[in-house]
């Protein structure tokens, strides 16, 4: 690579995985407010996906060529004028708003940055972001109080794992909704495991005969519907991509924007740090095979998360 350039995720249309492809791209200049990050790594998410391929133009439409990513984490190399919170070979770990973090390096506003932890490793620091802030604001949102029960669906995925154990910090109960693979998971996380499937609605009645306080969807509409019946109350139940069904049924859709801070993003790093909580990574790849990446991810079966090392 030309010491002048950087190498980054790109598609110029919207479609599958195919359209991504890597190239080298200028290397970015911070400007005042801004640090240049040498990206250690960068989680993937399936927001992405969905972005890439067109299914979220509406609410996010893509403009080409468009970059990818909002996870990171790595080592500043350059400061834009009147940065003082961070100093050159800080490592650090946040977030982009501008979809570029899958790249070997990105500029950042500092504050959208965050000192990394020493305990992080660099690939569970570059996959905090999006599932931290969107469990956070997922949790906020139903708001649940110690020893109430807590319904959840996807409750294995990236934002699951993280939504689980974060429920069970603030003192609930969870009845964790996923495939039987991953029953011994959630049992060692505090959570009580119901398959998906057939029957799904007996079984949640069974695992929690006092009701359930608050439902918080990780995956679709179906599970929004499913929480109505049951009789959650509707201002207990959130979802995180139900957005036409949350506004159809009058339920909550709180996302990670509203998380988005250096407070929250500095308290999910710390319950990450402390062992509170645990992001599983699930596998790594290199920035050159991101489509492998993505088709990992969208088998739907992931436990935790999949990150690029750039």
């Amino acid at each position: 690579m030309n010491p002048a350039q950087a190498r980054a995720v790109r598609f110029d249309r919207y479609g599958d995985r195919d359209v991504l492809h890597v190239t080298e791209v200028p290397m970015p200049s911070p400007a005042a407010g801004e640090v240049l990050v040498e990206v250690r790594a960068a989680g993937i998410n399936p927001g992405e996906a969905a972005i890439r391929s067109g299914a979220m133009r509406e609410r996010f439409p893509a403009t080409f060529p468009s970059g990818q990513g909002s996870d990171l984490a790595g080592v500043v190399t350059a400061l834009g004028d009147g940065v003082t919170d961070f100093g050159l070979g800080d490592e650090v770990l946040g977030f982009s708003w501008q979809r570029s973090s899958h790249a070997t390096h990105v500029v950042v506003p500092v504050t959208q940055l965050i000192p990394k932890p020493a305990a992080l490793s660099w690939e569970v620091a570059g996959s905090l972001y999006v599932v931290g802030c969107t469990a956070w604001a997922a949790v906020d949102a139903v708001a649940p109080k110690p020893g109430e029960t807590v319904a959840v669906s996807a409750a294995a995925g990236g934002v699951g794992t993280v939504t689980v154990q974060l429920l069970a910090v603030h003192g609930a109960h969870v009845l964790g909704i996923a495939s039987p693979a991953n029953a011994d998971w959630l049992t060692a996380h505090g959570a009580t495991p119901v398959p998906y499937g057939d029957g799904l609605a007996e079984a949640l009645t069974a695992a929690a005969p006092d009701g359930i306080d608050a439902f918080i969807d990780l995956f679709g509409p179906d599970y929004v519907q499913l929480a109505v019946d049951l009789g959650i109350p509707r201002d207990r139940i959130e979802t995180i991509i139900s957005f036409q069904k949350a506004q159809e049924l009058g339920i909550k859709s709180a996302g990670s924007e509203g998380a988005s801070t250096r407070e929250v993003l500095t308290e999910m790093a710390g319950h990450v740090a402390s062992g509170r909580i645990e992001i599983p990574v699930t596998a790594t790849y290199p920035l050159d095979r991101v489509r492998d990446a993505y088709a990992e991810l969208e088998q739907r079966h992931t436990r935790g998360k999949i990150v690029l090392i750039p």
